[in-house]
């Protein structure tokens, strides 16, 4: 991972223990004091192409919001069901991730107050009075890519660790599990995995690491006993998808235990309109964009008979590998922004 252009600190940070580590590791880079963090990762005429080629890491306090309900058909279904954010941006450079579209800005913000994340965590926990409840990382970042310096999974796993009744979902594409596998694997504690077909992350996924070392972490880790999951979210069309699918998913199932995943879902892209309008700005020759896409109350998708026949062809592929109730359709709609 490329080191940031600069490391911008809101002034009420500065000297907090997490913040002075972050600041011992990266000696060289340029400190850049602000009062508030939006007066960097908010401004007007920022082009996240451009930014994204060496973005800035933004260490700022998160005021509310801190534990969230998940949108609609994320996850699991489970009435007790939350997401929360400690990052915002990601350092992959994923062609078709929503967050571009979103933000103007590439810089990496972290929200060094964990203890504030960890305080409605435990709250809302109690407020489920102990039920099954369901907390999803990794919505607007990669949960591991930054564990380096975020130190979030040495943080946050000891938190429902406590709290069996609890489920946590670390969403990831990252190799980075030196973190975990210094923990104890915790049954409650899902390390959710995205693949992509190999032809497809190398034209798309940027900077993502290589498929063979995803998967030789996804091995260490069931190995020590953390449960997987395995996400392909978002299935994207191209010629050939069928055999690249099929490709992917005999690599995968024949390299893990199957018998020990946790789950294994399929996904669809889904973006507002608005911020598909936003890509499309920054990506105007990018192939991707250019196929099978509609826009139905504000959100821009494959069109629905695409959907359905990669569906179709999909699930048949997956299911000659595991069984059905291993499986989950990711129905995730995104509300316009």
């Amino acid at each position: 991972m490329s080191k940031f252009s600069a490391i911008y600190i809101e002034e009420q940070c500065l000297g907090l223990p997490r913040v002075q580590e972050i600041l011992r590791q990266c000696p060289d880079i340029p400190n850049i004091r602000c009062e508030r963090y939006g007066e960097v990762f908010n401004l007007k005429a920022q082009n996240f192409r451009l930014q994204k080629k060496q973005a800035g890491l933004i260490l700022a306090k998160k005021h509310q919001g801190f534990v969230l309900p998940t949108p609609q058909g994320y996850g699991f279904g489970n009435q007790h069901s939350y997401y929360f954010s400690h990052m915002l941006n990601c350092p992959y450079d994923c062609r078709y991730c929503f967050l571009q579209g979103m933000y103007r800005s590439a810089h990496h913000v972290l929200f060094v107050n964990y203890e504030d994340f960890e305080r409605d965590i435990e709250q809302t926990i109690a407020d489920c009075a102990g039920e099954p409840c369901y907390f999803y990382s990794g919505y607007d970042c990669d949960s591991l890519a930054f564990e380096q310096y975020s130190q979030f999974a040495a943080h946050f796993i000891p938190i429902f660790q406590r709290h069996p009744q609890a489920y946590l979902e670390i969403r990831t594409k990252s190799a980075q599990i030196r973190a975990l596998l210094k923990q104890k694997a915790s049954q409650n504690v899902v390390i959710a995995l995205s693949f992509s077909p190999e032809n497809i992350s190398g034209q798309l996924e940027h900077r993502v690491p290589a498929l063979s070392k995803r998967i030789e972490a996804a091995k260490k880790l069931q190995k020590q006993g953390w449960p997987i999951a395995l996400r392909f979210e978002p299935l994207i069309y191209h010629q050939g998808y069928q055999d690249h699918y099929q490709a992917l998913f005999s690599r995968l199932f024949r390299e893990l235990d199957v018998s020990t995943l946790h789950s294994v879902s399929l996904g669809f892209f889904r973006m507002p309109q608005t911020f598909f309008k936003n890509i499309l700005k920054l990506y105007p020759d990018e192939p991707l964009f250019a196929q099978g896409f509609s826009t139905q109350n504000g959100i821009t998708s494959y069109a629905a008979a695409l959907e359905a026949e990669m569906t179709t062809s999909c699930e048949k592929r997956l299911f000659q590998h595991i069984p059905k109730h291993l499986y989950y359709r990711c129905k995730m709609e995104l509300q316009q922004g």
